[in-house]
């Protein structure tokens, strides 16, 4: 049974879900069935999601509910845990890290108020697994009002990954590597956004390999490209400073 038939044949408490949201879980969640994983979930609601992620992943993961209402503590049942709080208090976030640690899994479901979304993120996303998986869904609120959003507006969540996609190239565009060197890939969705992980082998994502039947090393040539293209914009960067400085010595005269 997959796990959409999972979620029609449901007969415990009630889940909510948009339909293509199936699809876009299985492709990032299927890796971690059976394993002992820890998995956040933010926004308990009636407990049905909880329930089918301990299905879903077997007798050997933990999964953690976060949610604001006291009356979601009595969800609770063998490997489901839920503990009440705001999921923008940082200070409770890491009360609930130092309890049960780095996640496999966060996925945000909570309440889609676009500065909640962004402190969750900010809290969680540095503390995970190397190989782990943050999903924020119902993103498609960064386009209301009432949740904090606006079409283009800055700090939604939408607008700050799309940011992200810059960092996550930042080995060629000179910007800081941090997020390049933690991150496999970001992916839109509607109305998703996913984020995986992955701590890259040193070296690795500075240059292409070039394997030749026996061996694989450095692309030493792209290297040189690289070093030359950071020249050429280091050069017109301190030409437009120069410029610059010109026409304000102009424009003083």
């Amino acid at each position: 049974m997959n796990m959409y038939e999972s979620f029609l044949t449901n007969s415990q408490r009630p889940i909510q879900k948009w339909l293509h949201y199936f699809p876009v879980y299985e492709r990032y969640f299927e890796r971690f069935q059976n394993r002992s994983i820890v998995m956040y979930e933010i926004g308990v609601f009636q407990g049905g999601s909880l329930q089918f992620w301990k299905k879903y992943f077997g007798p050997f993961a933990t999964i953690v509910g976060i949610d604001i209402n006291p009356n979601c503590k009595s969800m609770e049942e063998t490997q489901v845990h839920v503990r009440i709080g705001d999921q923008s208090d940082h200070k409770f976030l890491q009360e609930v890290f130092d309890e049960f640690g780095p996640p496999d899994i966060v996925l945000d479901d909570g309440s889609h108020q676009q500065d909640h979304i962004n402190a969750t993120l900010e809290f969680f996303y540095t503390r995970m697994k190397p190989e782990s998986v943050y999903l924020i869904e119902d993103v498609h609120t960064a386009y209301f009002p009432s949740y904090g959003g606006g079409l283009l507006q800055e700090n939604t969540i939408i607008e700050r990954c799309k940011g992200l996609v810059d960092f996550l190239n930042g080995y060629y565009c000179d910007l800081p590597t941090e997020f390049a060197d933690s991150t496999f890939s970001i992916a839109f969705y509607d109305s998703i956004i996913v984020l995986e992980k992955k701590q890259w082998p040193k070296g690795l994502r500075v240059a292409p390999l070039v394997a030749n039947g026996t061996q694989s090393e450095i692309d030493a040539e792209f290297l040189v490209y690289k070093e030359k293209l950071l020249v050429q914009e280091q050069m017109k960067m301190q030409e437009q400073l120069k410029q610059e400085e010109d026409f304000n010595l102009e424009e003083h005269k």
